[in-house]
């Protein structure tokens, strides 16, 4: 029931982002198949990978011949296919973007790597930390006097990479529609994160921003937006960015008025945050939940990812679900009349092999 029902994309087997994307595709309705390598599973091959729900899965050995002509069979019925390789490695194989157009036209290919397809690093290698070191993204994270913290791999893989794979597939499946022409899509981890980055470069132009890290509105510097560790050794996050906000947090702790007279003085911002360290340590994160949880001002206890489920407001939404015993965040987002849904567990590497063939009208 999803919205994006009827749509068929064909996965080329990676790691990281591109499952991802997949994952994000098929959780809104498309008929996802993954075209996996034939042998045995690799190191990044996880038995319970959650990124492969709900889609098919086809072996196909792409150097051989005959598994290219079947790979074309499946391009000529998939609005579009992605693949995460370093450039020229499709080519090499002979089902690069010209290869596959000369079955299908109309076909949309998503290609996404760090770098992008072209410039003087296209063909090296790296990761998410080095993508979101050249975005500018890394530089900005972290406490003051303190080298960058690495966030993850959730910037340059997932929001830069992934998201913007999805994004930019479902916008080339729309325009490909109304003109009957696929094209190339050039997704870049650098260039998503940059993206990410656009409210810190309005920030910046608008004098709102020091190069110096920790210290400004958003990065730690306020005492009003960070995290702060209880009496019992958790932590909560605190965000109480506008006066109004502020002015609740004030009433509920029995803080002076004279606290909003430094609000945006960034000056007094950390003898503020001291103050406000020390306050948290009086009561446990329960306390806190319980005298600021459900109000403005901009509360909230810092949940482990795999605890993340039992929180109330997240079971009220559905927020996940449980696919063959194992708790996993739900299809986002919501969609009032095509529901999205999980239609399954992972797909197992080869597992839809001979059905497609059969629907591909490839006799045994």
């Amino acid at each position: 029931m999803g919205p994006l029902k009827g749509t068929r994309i064909i996965e080329v087997a990676g790691i990281g982002p591109g499952p991802f994307a997949g994952m994000m595709l098929a959780d809104m309705g498309a008929e996802v198949i993954v075209v996996d390598r034939p042998g045995k599973p690799g190191p990044t091959d996880f038995k319970h990978d959650i990124n492969r729900r709900g889609k098919r899965s086809i072996q196909l050995d792409l150097k051989a011949a005959d598994g290219r002509e079947i790979f074309f069979k499946l391009c000529k019925t998939a609005d579009a296919l992605f693949e995460g390789f370093r450039p020229g490695v499709m080519e090499k194989l002979g089902i690069g973007p010209d290869d596959v157009a000369a079955h299908n036209p109309a076909l949309v290919y998503g290609r996404m790597t760090g770098w992008g397809q072209t410039g003087p690093l296209a063909e090296t290698a790296g990761h998410d930390i080095n993508y979101i070191s050249l975005s500018g993204a890394l530089h900005a994270i972290g406490p003051k006097g303190e080298p960058p913290a690495v966030p993850l791999n959730l910037i340059g893989d997932y929001g830069g990479g992934g998201m913007m794979l999805a994004y930019g597939l479902v916008c080339g499946i729309l325009e490909s529609k109304s003109s009957g022409k696929g094209q190339t899509i050039d997704v870049s981890m650098v260039e998503g994160s940059s993206a990410l980055m656009s409210i810190f470069h309005t920030l910046m132009k608008n004098f709102r921003w020091a190069p110096e890290r920790g210290i400004n509105l958003l990065d730690g510097g306020a005492h009003f937006y960070g995290t702060f560790e209880t009496s019992d050794g958790k932590y909560v996050s605190f965000g109480a960015i506008e006066p109004q906000f502020m002015q609740v947090f004030i009433k509920k702790t029995g803080l002076d008025e004279s606290w909003m007279q430094n609000h945006m003085q960034p000056a007094e911002w950390p003898r503020l945050r001291g103050e406000l360290t020390d306050l948290f340590k009086t009561k446990t994160s329960d306390e806190w939940c319980e005298l600021l949880g459900g109000s403005d001002a901009c509360f909230a206890p810092i949940l482990p990812f795999w605890e993340a489920h039992t929180h109330p407001h997240n079971i009220a939404r559905e927020s996940f679900v449980d696919i063959d015993g194992t708790i996993q965040p739900a299809p986002t987002p919501k969609f009032s009349r095509t529901t999205p849904e999980v239609q399954h567990g992972p797909a197992e590497r080869g597992a839809d092999t001979d059905a497609i063939l059969k629907e591909l009208g490839i006799s045994q």
